[in-house]
């Protein structure tokens, strides 16, 4: 959620896909290929094998999340509000959110800068180098959202009305293109920071920071998380505006075309984020043998899912569905840094073979059974192989729950 929350009445929530730029934990499927909503991502949640040391400092009472702001219609006078009708009052609702959603933005943008990257730079907390590779050209985002915040300033009428939102929304939201690098960069720079999170004084200074009246309780991943938590928030407010716009009103097929371009903007970003992620992982892949390097691997430009998942003997297995080749590795530690292991050899797409197998299908004697619990019936369980049995490969694997099990399933028949 974005942390500027409003007492407007929530939007619906985007829930397409959940947390892509933080690792799998608990066997979780991490899937690719479909709208920026997917990256959201929980402070909470930790970069591959950057386990972060519990803070010594108890954390302070703190403000809420929520900042203070009013309805719009609570600035009416009573003559202003009986000449509006209902639905209009809501359209102008629903246009002042998005003009406080800007101006929330901005302030955070600044924020960021002012209260975390100048201070550990001058107190050389973390490098220039580190601090530009995790805070990114945010500052450069601050005027893009100043201009759309002037134009419905001056599109406002003295008794606070905005007539047109529309050509405004069409002629500013190709802009948001410039969010493709930004939005890319995201997965290593959080595996970054939590890296550097280790760091003693890193982390004092987070932790008194989440102690100030100015975090409103959110870390620092909140911050440098708002603009994709904005990004995914625009389709929503312009179908909101659209929705509480009368047929017959100019904003109309204006309205219809932004949502359309709004949609094309977070369609190619996150194509661009997509291939960038996929990057990163094929960047910390270790092969044992030369044999296990496939050039299926290196090409791909897409992860359809990846997460983690047991073996018949309980070893977990972290695995990477690329779009031609799906890749069983071990996580192992390199410097502090996570790197994957490759294990066995790589299963190409048009070769392998999936059996989903139902609960105590397989014997396997003690050990089997010893590794996926005391339970009679191996659970949740399913199998890939080579469709040719020459090489002579199969992998038993077992998901989390049920759940996972059918999004492994259904996203290895897909590809």
């Amino acid at each position: 959620q974005e942390p500027s929350n409003k007492r407007v009445r929530p939007l619906a929530r985007v829930t397409s896909l959940a947390n892509l730029i933080s690792p799998v934990r608990n066997g979780a499927v991490r899937r690719f290929g479909q709208t920026i909503q997917s990256f959201a991502l929980r402070s909470d949640n930790k970069s591959p094998g950057c386990p972060q040391k519990s803070c010594s400092r108890s954390a302070a009472p703190t403000p809420p999340k929520r900042r203070n702001s009013i309805l719009w219609s609570e600035m009416l006078d009573v003559n202003m509000k009986e000449s509006l009708s209902t639905k209009e009052i809501k359209r102008q609702e629903a246009i002042y959110e998005m003009s406080r959603g800007e101006q929330d933005l901005i302030e955070d943008l600044k924020l960021a800068r002012k209260a975390y990257h100048d201070p550990m730079l001058k107190l050389s907390i973390m490098s220039e180098e580190e601090l530009t590779h995790i805070f990114g050209d945010l500052d450069s985002y601050i005027p893009l959202h100043e201009d759309l915040l002037a134009s419905l300033g001056e599109a406002t009428k003295p008794d606070g009305t905005v007539e047109q939102i529309g050509p405004i929304l069409v002629k500013w939201l190709p802009r948001l293109h410039a969010y493709k690098g930004y939005c890319s960069n995201q997965l290593a720079a959080k595996a970054l920071l939590d890296q550097k999170k280790q760091d003693r004084r890193v982390q004092d200074f987070l932790q008194r920071c989440l102690e100030s009246p100015f975090s409103r309780k959110l870390d620092l991943w909140s911050f440098l998380d708002i603009p994709r938590s904005r990004l995914v928030k625009y389709p929503l407010l312009l179908k909101e505006i659209l929705r509480h716009t009368p047929k017959d009103h100019p904003d109309i097929q204006i309205l219809e075309e932004a949502i359309a371009i709004i949609q094309g903007v977070l369609s190619d970003i996150n194509l661009k984020k997509g291939e960038s992620e996929c990057q990163y992982y094929i960047d910390k892949l270790e092969y044992l043998d030369e044999k296990q390097k496939d050039p299926r691997i290196e090409g791909s430009k897409a992860l359809l899912c990846h997460g983690e998942l047991k073996n018949k003997n309980g070893h977990k297995l972290y695995v990477f569905l690329f779009q031609d080749i799906l890749v069983l590795t071990r996580p192992v530690t390199r410097n502090e840094r996570q790197a994957y292991q490759v294990y066995r050899q790589p299963i190409p797409v048009q070769e392998l073979l999936l059996e989903d197998l139902q609960d105590g299908d397989v014997k396997m004697g003690g050990s089997f059974r010893g590794a996926f619990g005391n339970s009679d019936k191996a659970k949740n369980i399913f199998r890939v192989r080579f469709q040719d049995p020459f090489p002579g490969q199969s992998h038993t694997l077992q998901a989390n729950d049920v759940f996972h099990k059918q999004q492994w399933v259904n996203c290895i028949r897909t590809a």
